[in-house]
C-alpha cells in the first residue's frame, strides 16, 4: 500500500473523534512489530524516526529505508513520519528519501524566529506533497530544555497556523516527554479550546505518561495524532530483564528481543483500539479542527 498523507488522515481522524497511534521507530524490529500490530488492529498508524534516532544511528537513510520498505508493504494505511527535527538540512533529506510527513520543532526559538522558519519548510514540503507539524508551546522534559507547566495559548495557536499554514500542531497541555509513570493530568479544557482555535489536527506529544482514561479524554476533548515511545521503552525493557534473569545462558540476541517486540506488539495493538474507540465516547456533532 503507497504511503499515506498525514494530514489528510489525521483531518479524517479528527472528523471522526477518533486518535491516531504515532509511534517512535529505533530498531527496524520495532517498525515491523508496530505495522505488524496495526494490521491485527485494522487501524492506521505513524512510524515516526526521532532527531534523537537519526543521531543515534550516526545516520537517517538505512533505517528511513526499512520503515519506508515496511510502512509501503503493509495492509493498512501508514505515515512515515519525521519527528523533533529541529535541523532543517534533516528535514530536506527526509522528503528525498520519501517521507510522508515531517515535523519541524521550533519550539525553543523565540515566536517570530519560529514562524519564520516553519513557514519556509512547510513552502518547501507542501511542494513535494508531504505534511508538516510543528509545535507551539514547550512540551516539558526533552532534554532539560522545556520548563514544565508552559501551556499553548490559543490565540497564538491560531495566529501561529495562519502565519506558517502547518498541517498539524503538537501543544502542551500538560504531557512531559519520557515519563515512566502514566500520572500525567491533562487540561481537557485548554485541549477543547485549542481544538475550537486552529483548524488543523492537534498533537499530543509526551503521552506515555497519561493514563487510558485520560488520553481518551483528551481524544474526545480535541487531540487526534497520539505520540508513543517511553511507555514502549518500559515495557520492551522490562521484558528483556525479565527473559535474561530467567534465561542467563543465552546470548542469541533473537532470543531475547523476539518476547520483547511481540510484547510492544501486543500493547500497541491494545491502543490503537483504546484511541480508536474513544469516538464511541464523543458528541456525534464533527469537531472544529476537521475544516
Amino acid at each position: 500500500m503507497p504511503l499515506v498523507s498525514l494530514a489528510g488522515l489525521t483531518l479524517q481522524r479528527a472528523a471522526q473523534r477518533r486518535g491516531l497511534g504515532a509511534f517512535n521507530v529505533i530498531h527496524l524490529e520495532q517498525a515491523e512489530t508496530f505495522v505488524a500490530a496495526a494490521e491485527r488492529a485494522g487501524q492506521p498508524i505513524v512510524l515516526q524516526i526521532s532527531q534523537n534516532a537519526v543521531a543515534y544511528h550516526r545516520a537517517l537513510a538505512p533505517l528511513a529505508s526499512g520503515a519506508l520498505a515496511v510502512a509501503r508493504s503493509a495492509r493498512v494505511p501508514v505515515a512515515v513520519h519525521l519527528d523533533h527535527a529541529e535541523s532543517v538540512p534533516l528535514i530536506e533529506e527526509a522528503v528525498r528519501l520519501g517521507f510522508s510527513s515531517v515535523m519541524y520543532d521550533g519550539a525553543r526559538l523565540p515566536f517570530a524566529a519560529n514562524v519564520a522558519t516553519t513557514a519556509a519548510v512547510v513552502r518547501f514540503c507542501q511542494a513535494s506533497g508531504v505534511s508538516v507539524e510543528a509545535e507551539l508551546g514547550e512540551v516539558g522534559g526533552k532534554d532539560g530544555a522545556h520548563r514544565p507547566g508552559v501551556r499553548t495559548d490559543p490565540a497564538e495557536a491560531r495566529r501561529f497556523v495562519e502565519l506558517t499554514g502547518v498541517d498539524l500542531l503538537a501543544v502542551a497541555v500538560g504531557s512531559s516527554h519520557a515519563m515512566t509513570e502514566r500520572d500525567a493530568t491533562l487540561d481537557s479544557g485548554l485541549i477543547g479550546r485549542l481544538a475550537e482555535a486552529v483548524p488543523v489536527p492537534l498533537v499530543l506529544h509526551g503521552s506515555s505518561g497519561v493514563s487510558d482514561a485520560g488520553m481518551r479524554a483528551a481524544i474526545r476533548a480535541g487531540i487526534t495524532k497520539v505520540n508513543v515511545s517511553t511507555h514502549l521503552n518500559v515495557i520492551f525493557t522490562r521484558t528483556v530483564r525479565g527473559f535474561l534473569d530467567g534465561n542467563p545462558a543465552v546470548v542469541d540476541t533473537r532470543k531475547y528481543l523476539r518476547p520483547a517486540v511481540d510484547a510492544i506488539g501486543a500493547e500497541i495493538e491494545r491502543l490503537l483500539r483504546w484511541y480508536d474507540d474513544a469516538a464511541a465516547d464523543s458528541p456525534s456533532q464533527p469537531c472544529q479542527n476537521a475544516a
